[in-house]
Parts: C-alpha cells; sequence; structure tokens
C-alpha cells in the first residue's frame, strides 16, 4: 500500500503534465504550447520538435522504450501500435522522437469499424495530437493521445467528433455570455465525472464460464437463493480482496493523474464503484477509457475478473455509469450553478432553459448516444431509468419556472436548514433539489447527471450529442438576444416561452412507475426501448441538420455510425446466441446426462423417480429450444442491417429467452457435483 504522505508526489508522476512541462521545457515554447492547449492556437513545427524531445527524455527517464499514439476508434475501446524511440546513428542507434512523429501518425485504417466509409482496400489512415489531453506512461510506453481520421478526413473514432462538439459550445456559449456583459472570460468548457460502476468475480470460477469470457455476461444462471433483497451489499464493508484491489486500483490511476475519489459497495452482491473528480470532458473521457482498461488488469493481479457488462447478472442489479455534466468558464465559473438565489440569476435561468430546450429536441439522440446490445438488458428495470427520456429540476427550480410560466412572484424558501432532533448532531443547509435516482437526466444542485449510459460505454459519445444538442439551443438564444431591443424583457421571454414548451419533458416523480409510462405516451415523448426502435432515428433530418450545421458530423459520418451501431448490434447478438447452443450442447445437456445415469434406470425412491422424471421432460425441452434457436440463427436476414437487428431482437433474443429458461430449470434439478460451471451462488458470494 502507498504511503498515504506519498500521494502528492505520486500523483501524476507517469503523467506529461502543465509541472512537467514547466521544468522541461523552455519558457518562451512552454508559453506557445499553453496558448495551443488553452486558446486552440496552431502549433508550428519547430514548437513541436521542442516538445518532441522533453517528452521523449521524460519518458526515457520513466523507463519507457516505446512511443504509440493511442486513439479511439469507433469499436469503443482504444488503440495503439508501439514504436520503438530507436532511430539508426552510424554503428548504433539513438534514441528519437521528431515533431512530426509526435503530431501525426499513420495506422492502418483498414480493419477498424468504418460503417463504409473506407473500403477495406483503402488502408491508409492518420492519427493526430491532441494537445489537451496530456501524454502518459503506460507500461513503458509513452501514450500520446490522439484523434483517427481516414485518408480522406473523415472521423473514424470518438475524440474527434467530441472536441468539435465542445468547441461548438464553447462558440455558442460565448455569444450568450458576453450578451450578458462577460467580456472577460477567454472560453467555455464543459466538464464530466463518470461513475463507473462494475462487478469483481473470481477469477478462476470466470474462466470456466464461456459466457463471461466470450460475451462478458452470464448466458445462464438460476437466481440464488439470496440476492439483493436484504440491501446489506450497498455501502457495507469492503472484503479484503476487493479492499486490496480498490488500494492498487486507486495507486495506479493516481499515477496517471487521475482523480479516482470515491469507492464503495454497489447495491448487488460483488458490485461497487468508483467515481472520480470531474474534469474537462475530452479529458474525463480519455481518462475514463484508461480506467476501465486498468480496472481489468488489477483485478487479474488479484485472482479477479472485472465484469464492465451492463447487466452481466439476470436478477439483480446491473451496471451504469452515470455522466455528471456541467458547463464552465475557463477561469472556473460554474455556468449551471443557481448561486444562493437562482431566482433572481438570470444568466444561470438562461442556460438552464438552453439545456432544458436540448434535451426535449433531441431526446432521440440522448437516448442513441446510450444503445447498445448489453444496455437494452438494463433500461427499465429496477435500477435503470426508463428509455424514456425526461428531465428531474427538483421543487424549487420548477417552481421557480412555474411562478415565471404564470407570471407570478416566486415566495423563496431561502437557505433551508436540516435539523435532526438530536442535540449532538449538526444541523446542515438543505440542497436545493433532492437525488431522484428514477430520472434519467437529473439535476443535482450544479449539474446534470445523466443516467443512462451503460458501464462499458465511451462516454464520448454521450457527451457528443450533449454538447451539440446544448450548442445548438444558446445558438437560437443567442440569435434573439442579439436582435432584441429590450434584453432584460427578452430574457424574461425566452425563459418563460422556453419552459412552456418544452415543460412536458419536466418529470419529477418516480420514472420507474407504470403510471409515467402512460403519462409520458400522453405528452408525446418518445419510447425507444431497444437499440433497433432507437438507433435508425440517427439519421433523421432534424437531426442530420443539427450535427452538419455545427460541423460535428458529415452527413456521410452519421450514416456510417449508424450502421456500425446495427451491425455490432447484430454481431453481438449472434455471438450470445452461438455461445449459449455451444454451452448447451457441450455442457449442460453432458452433464444432465450424467446427472440422469447416476440416478438409475431403477430409482428406489421417490426423490430419484421424481427427479429423473423431471430432468428427463426439461432435457428434451432445452434440446428443442436448442434446435429452435439454431434454426433461427441460420435463417437470419443479411444484407438489410436494419431488418437484420429488428430480427435479433424480436425472433432470437425470444429463443434465447426460450433457451435460458429451460436451462436455468434445469439447473434447479441437477446435483450440483454435475452442473457444468459455477452458479450464481458461486459467483456472487465467492471473493
Amino acid at each position: 500500500m502507498v504511503n498515504p504522505n506519498a500521494i502528492p508526489e505520486l500523483f501524476g508522476s507517469l503523467v506529461f503534465n502543465d509541472k512537467v512541462m514547466r521544468s522541461k521545457l523552455p519558457k518562451d515554447v512552454y508559453k506557445t504550447l499553453k496558448k495551443t492547449i488553452d486558446e486552440d492556437a496552431p502549433l508550428e513545427i519547430d514548437v513541436a520538435n521542442v516538445v518532441a524531445n522533453a517528452m521523449k527524455e521524460w519518458a526515457l527517464e520513466h523507463g519507457a522504450t516505446h512511443f504509440t499514439h493511442w486513439f479511439q476508434p469507433m469499436t469503443g475501446i482504444t488503440a495503439e501500435k508501439h514504436d520503438s524511440f530507436i532511430e539508426p546513428s552510424g554503428d548504433g542507434v539513438i534514441m528519437e522522437l521528431s515533431g512530426k512523429s509526435l503530431i501525426k501518425g499513420e495506422p492502418d485504417a483498414s480493419s477498424f469499424p468504418s460503417g463504409g466509409l473506407r473500403a477495406t482496400f483503402e488502408a491508409r489512415g492518420y492519427t493526430a495530437w491532441d494537445p489537451t489531453s496530456y501524454a502518459f506512461i503506460k507500461e513503458k510506453t509513452l501514450c500520446i493521445p490522439t484523434a483517427f481520421c481516414s485518408y480522406g478526413g473523415q472521423a473514424l473514432d470518438k475524440k474527434a467528433p467530441l472536441l468539435r462538439a465542445m468547441e461548438a459550445l464553447n462558440t455558442q456559449a460565448l455569444r450568450v455570455l458576453r450578451l450578458f456583459g462577460n467580456t472577460n472570460t477567454k472560453g467555455v468548457r464543459t466538464t464530466v465525472g463518470a461513475e463507473q460502476e462494475y462487478f469483481l468475480v473470481d477469477k478462476a470460477m470466470y474462466e470456466q464460464r464461456e459466457d463471461l469470457r466470450l460475451c462478458g455476461r452470464t448466458l445462464f444462471g438460476a437466481p440464488a437463493p439470496r440476492g439483493q433483497e436484504l440491501d446489506d451489499h450497498y455501502f457495507g464493508a469492503l472484503k479484503p480482496r476487493v479492499k486490496a484491489f480498490m488500494e492498487e486500483l486507486n495507486e495506479e490511476l493516481w499515477k496517471l493523474g487521475i482523480l479516482a475519489k470515491t469507492q464503495h459497495n454497489e447495491v448487488a452482491p460483488a458490485q461497487h464503484e468508483l467515481a472520480p473528480i470531474f474534469t474537462t470532458t475530452n479529458v474525463a473521457s480519455d481518462q475514463n477509457q484508461l480506467t476501465m482498461e486498468i480496472m481489468k488488469k488489477v483485478a487479474a493481479r488479484h485472482g479477479l475478473a472485472c465484469l464492465l457488462h451492463e447487466k452481466p447478472f439476470e436478477g439483480v442489479n446491473g451496471s451504469g455509469k452515470h455522466n455528471n455534466f456541467s458547463i464552465s468558464t475557463f477561469e472556473g465559473k460554474n455556468l449551471l450553478s443557481p448561486g444562493d438565489s437562482p431566482a433572481d440569476n438570470a444568466q444561470f435561468l438562461i442556460f438552464l432553459s438552453a439545456v432544458i430546450k436540448a434535451v426535449d429536441e433531441y431526446a432521440d439522440l440522448l437516448r442513441i448516444s446510450v444503445a447498445s446490445a448489453g444496455n437494452d438488458h438494463r433500461l427499465g428495470a429496477n435500477e435503470a431509468p426508463p428509455a424514456i427520456v425526461s428531465i428531474f429540476l427538483g421543487s424549487e427550480l420548477t417552481e421557480i419556472l412555474d411562478c415565471i410560466l404564470d407570471e407570478k412572484p416566486y415566495e423563496g424558501k431561502g437557505g433551508q436548514v436540516i435539523r435532526i432532533g438530536a442535540s449532538v448532531l449538526p444541523d446542515f443547509p438543505q440542497d436545493n433539489t433532492d437525488r431522484n435516482r428514477t430520472s434519467p437526466f437529473a439535476f443535482t444542485g450544479n449539474k446534470f447527471e445523466f443516467r443512462m449510459l451503460g458501464s462499458a460505454l465511451n462516454i464520448a459519445g454521450p457527451n457528443i450529442v450533449l454538447n451539440t444538442i446544448v450548442a445548438e439551443a444558446l445558438r437560437q438564444i443567442a440569435d434573439i438576444l442579439e436582435a432584441a431591443d429590450d434584453f432584460d424583457a427578452e430574457v424574461h421571454n425566452i425563459i418563460k416561452r422556453t419552459y412552456r414548451n418544452h415543460k412536458r419533458v419536466v418529470f419529477n416523480g418516480d420514472g420507474y412507475s407504470e403510471q409515467w409510462q402512460e403519462e409520458a405516451a400522453r405528452r408525446g415523448l418518445p419510447n425507444y426501448r431497444t437499440l433497433p426502435d432507437a438507433v435508425p432515428h440517427f439519421r433523421d433530418a432534424k437531426n442530420l441538420k443539427l450535427f452538419t450545421d455545427h460541423r460535428i458530423f458529415t452527413e456521410q459520418e452519421i450514416v456510417s455510425r449508424t450502421e456500425i451501431m446495427l451491425e455490432n448490434y447484430v454481431k453481438t447478438i449472434r455471438v450470445e446466441a452461438r455461445t449459449m447452443c455451444d454451452m448447451a450442447r457441450k455442457d449442460i445437456l453432458p452433464a444432465v446426462s450424467r446427472n440422469m445415469r447416476l440416478l438409475g434406470e431403477t430409482p428406489t425412491s421417490v426423490y430419484e423417480s421424481e427427479t429423473l422424471k423431471a430432468l428427463s421432460k426439461s432435457a428434451d425441452a432445452l434440446w428443442r429450444a436448442t434446435e429452435s434457436l439454431s434454426a433461427v440463427l441460420s435463417t437470419a436476414p443479411e444484407g438489410d442491417l436494419e431488418a437484420a437487428a429488428h430480427y435479433c431482437c424480436d425472433v432470437v433474443c425470444e429463443k434465447m429467452r426460450d433457451l435460458r429458461a429451460e436451462a436455468d430449470k434445469l439447473e434447479t434439478l441437477t446435483a450440483r457435483s454435475e452442473w457444468p460451471f459455477p452458479t450464481y451462488v458461486d459467483l456472487l458470494f465467492g471473493v
């Protein structure tokens, strides 16, 4: 365990951060690079050469032998191609990193998902250094965060569109701030803190289950006699192996400058959560990708497997990733902070109105941004928001907006104080909102918590959407205010009009209730329950216009991403279905046959005779269900991805549920000694 007093020195020790740059770079070069980072100024090659040399020398000091352009293709995970620093020199070699190699790389682009943007024979791709995200050292390799594009300039990754979206929001937010008289701030950035949920199971047990190894989730599993119903795991004492894992994980994350702050047991057995302090959105995205990678590696060193699937176990809570989103000036002023008197804070109410308008008008895009085969199992269940996108504002903000809408004075509550009653306990101020965990998009004091993300998701996608849709709302607001004769009156009118037109998306009640499903339908809110229902709307005319107007995506890039999401869904379902058939035929049915032979041809007890009868009947049903699933897989449509996705969702998944039901029934009948792989009891309570 790291010495607590050494943590400040340890933190960021493997990052080429501002502190390192100040010490390693000449002052003029440092100032130029900072201008590039803070103001998006271009970086000349002679400056890049100096930065590259300093970065290389620093990396060598830390034992690095290679460098890589670290990027995020549309696989949802990261990619890296390693090159050594070695360059020939006479009869020997020197260690070298040029400015050109720092700024640009050329990985093969033909084998990454492109959705038709690239043909297989069109192999050239480029990676471009993102200086706003610090380089770092991972496993003796200098990792340089980069964007990834094709030979023709099309974005083939998550980072390039995210940076474009952040720039779009900066442009429109600055327009609004200037109208409010703020002429000093240099820019606006969005910030994110991504709370990461995950499961830890014993690695040896994980290796015995083909479904976990190939699919990341259990495709079979009868419920354990005990699950989460006693509510005793949530925030409970950490088990020794879990505590040791978390200690090493924190140390590894802190070395990389990742602000890991909070750790605890989550609701389900074997489930846990890690929460960082928020940071700039594109950096938060990079760091969350690193966090997921490191969690898996550290878990393995402790004899554990880290499961990041959204629903690894049926019948207990799945895992999400809450995306805490806010908007701040470069100087650190939070534009979504209501202040002491939100009713009098017109600037805050304008930015709040922009978010409400954006979420209502582009709820379909927010739903699409979190769509995955895994998340379809989770959204709408009892631990996750419904597939209906709505906003929770809390009583105070809702009352303020209602008063503006009705042209009534707001009689504020003032600073409410909570008094618990025991004199030894302190009084403390009450927040202006409660926390509604059933809401997909909840205001939590000075930020919005977008709670629909699945635990394995790359957060760049949802934040591309959030930045873009809020930028569009701010653009429309700025256009109106710039043309206004009476600025103050128009601010009031915008807040009133926006709330009147988009109030339907505000819901402060129980998002899990059936009544809300009915009410949302009456309000006209979209409810896309599955990925095949949601994703085709990415290509809707209004969405094409949004992204092309702000130059986030070209129409071709939107079409390609739609194809990639549909194709990935189809492939995921097919892999899961084939895995189920494989396990049923090669593991479960042979195990049941062995158990039946143990019971004997002439049972001598009621237990033996009745169990043999039940096993025989269920084994036949399992065999038929396996053959039925195999048959629908062989007749799946080809060519039309949208049709194939709906077929997988409506036909294949139904057959998978049938097969699982029969297998799980057999698990309850088969002797423990004969069952071929670890059960839910073993996995959830085995650490």
